[in-house]
């Protein structure tokens, strides 16, 4: 399945093309300082990777699940590891980035 990035609220059709890669939830980049995702690779990198490609800078990318079906947010990514860059961790430990990353999927995926 290809990725795919949301710029605006995601259809239905959208949303389930995204979940075609692993059935049950959605890896996701979201670059929080454009206001975008890129959903619905096997892996966060694909994503990330594919908001490089349009135009996205890499401190401005981190990675998420989202899981429709609950709502549930997960902020975990192989992506998410920088300790340049105070995140040493697979999830995002910084308060204001994981709120800019909940603002934007919530906005584009609820």
């Amino acid at each position: 399945m290809k990725v795919q990035i949301i710029r605006s609220k995601a259809t239905v059709q959208q949303v389930n093309n995204m979940l075609k890669a692993l059935e049950t939830y959605i890896k996701l980049a979201v670059d929080i300082e454009r206001d975008i995702i890129a959903g619905g690779g096997v892996l966060h990198a694909d994503c990330k990777a594919v908001l490089i490609d349009d135009g996205s800078k890499q401190e401005n990318i981190w990675g998420a699940d989202w899981i429709p079906s609950t709502q549930e947010l997960i902020y975990e990514a192989l992506i998410n590891i920088r300790p340049k860059d105070d995140n040493p961790a697979m999830t995002v430990l910084n308060p204001d980035i994981r709120d800019r990353i909940k603002e934007i999927v919530e906005r584009l995926l609820k």
